[in-house]
């Protein structure tokens, strides 16, 4: 009878201990599979990093924020893309957009598309058939919601702008790897001359790391496209030779960004004699028009005038009068289709040269100075409104105090021939702003002469 009490207290231990061993076995798994499934995880989280572009992206440029914006352009990069776009539907919207409507049709991608060239430029070339992908990173140097408008307006016309950075290698790789583009319209950079006092980087960041990125991708590209990209008027800098000429000199600069401007046409040289790229300068002159930078004095001496504020209008230190080439948006638009329909093809593969590559520079303007005050005279006349004007001397930030464009070569080699002048431009430009921003205007815009040359 003991003996059977015992062996029946034995089997309840061993079924104890055997249930206790279950439990630890059972606790066990659970563990190594939650630690499994974190790594599969994690490695998801990595292929997809690696495979898949950005689809938005924002960078804040205003000075108090320069060194967040250093780590955000860092971490954007680093996680370009993983689940902010990418797939199926984001390439299907790439080839779409990029596909050309007509024979023979380019097709183009157009950095800066959100931009005030860059969204004109992207229509013009819609319009006439062409494909058009743009890529812009919506940055806040002005206003991004005016960005955010031309997105929209270019969206109408089925132009696909990626929200991306050109900084970022693997989007630019994986856009030339869906898109056999046949030209790149290098129009993103970080304009303005006197920002580049507040926030240096971003100039170096954009118009020097930016362009040479690009050129790295283009170089690898088959087939290589042809390059027609933004210089400026800004190259000029203390140069005292009138009307400016490409021939001139370029090497005294006054302002940072002006400096990247040049560093960037030497760094085109470079390219076009490693790796034997098609590349095209153009340097704008005073760009104004509809849908214009906020930053520009034209656009900002309107919304000033309209609210009443007085406004700067700056002479030399010498007491004389401040003049730029402005130059209608149309213009400057013909003038980069221009330079796309004749740029020869790159002659470069694999990133090597097979043979001598077209190198051009041009300057795009209206041939006509106007002086700030006649500017401001136009302005009050269209609006209506009195201004109140600050008259005070420049200071020394970069900015020079005149601006006049020799077009010759332009002219002769693909007919650029500016048309619009001054009053003209600046009526289609008020009558935008007015309708734009909601203003009541006194003053009938329309006119029968817009296209008239001073």
């Amino acid at each position: 009878m003991a003996s059977s009490i015992e062996v029946m207290k034995l089997e309840r231990y061993n079924s104890y201990i055997r249930k206790v061993n279950s439990t630890k076995l059972i606790v066990a798994s659970s563990k190594l599979l939650f630690r499994v499934t974190l790594l599969v995880a994690i490695l998801l989280i990595f292929f997809f990093i690696i495979n898949y572009p950005p689809f938005t992206s924002s960078k804040n440029n205003n000075t108090s924020h320069i060194h967040h914006n250093n780590i955000h352009i860092t971490t954007h990069n680093l996680l370009s893309s993983s689940i902010y776009g990418g797939g199926s539907t984001w390439e299907k919207q790439v080839r779409h957009s990029s596909m050309p409507r007509r024979i023979n049709g380019l097709s183009v991608l157009v950095t800066g598309a959100a931009g005030f060239v860059g969204s004109h430029c992207s229509l013009a070339l819609k319009k006439r058939g062409d494909g058009v992908l743009g890529i812009d990173n919506f940055n806040s140097y002005y206003d991004p919601s005016l960005k955010r408008g031309r997105q929209r307006l270019l969206a109408q016309h089925e132009i696909f702008i990626v929200d991306g950075d050109i900084n970022d290698a693997e989007l630019l790789t994986k856009l030339f790897d869906i898109v056999p583009f046949t030209h790149v319209l290098h129009l993103a950079a970080q304009a303005g001359v006197r920002y580049a006092m507040q926030n240096p980087q971003s100039y170096v960041q954009s118009n020097i790391a930016g362009f040479v990125n690009l050129l790295e991708m283009v170089k690898l590209a088959n087939p290589q496209p042809a390059i027609v990209w933004a210089s400026s008027s800004s190259v000029y800098g203390l140069n005292t030779n009138v009307p400016f000429s490409e021939n001139d000199r370029t090497d005294q600069p006054a302002s940072l960004y002006a400096a990247t401007k040049k560093a960037g046409e030497e760094i085109a040289h470079t390219y076009n004699h490693i790796y034997g790229l098609s590349l095209t300068a153009l340097r704008f002159f005073t760009v104004y028009g509809p849908w214009g930078r906020p930053d520009m004095a034209y656009f900002f001496f309107t919304k000033d005038m309209v609210q009443g504020k007085p406004i700067n209008v700056y002479v030399t230190q010498d007491g004389k009068e401040v003049a730029r080439d402005f130059t209608y948006i149309d213009d400057i638009v013909k003038g980069c289709l221009g330079a796309l329909d004749t740029a020869e093809r790159s002659t470069g593969s694999g990133g090597k040269k097979r043979g001598p590559a077209q190198l051009r520079v041009y300057n795009l303007g209206n041939t006509s100075p106007i002086s700030v005050n006649k500017l401001v005279t136009i302005l009050e006349s269209l609006l209506n409104v009195k201004a109140k004007k600050n008259v005070t001397k420049m200071p020394r930030n970069g900015d020079v105090p005149f601006t006049h464009a020799n077009v010759t070569l332009a002219k002769k080699d693909f007919g650029y021939k500016p048309t619009t002048n001054l009053s003209s431009g600046l009526r289609k430009f008020v009558k935008w702003y007015v309708s734009y921003y909601g203003i009541q205007s006194s003053k009938e815009l329309d006119s029968p002469s817009d296209h008239s040359q001073d």
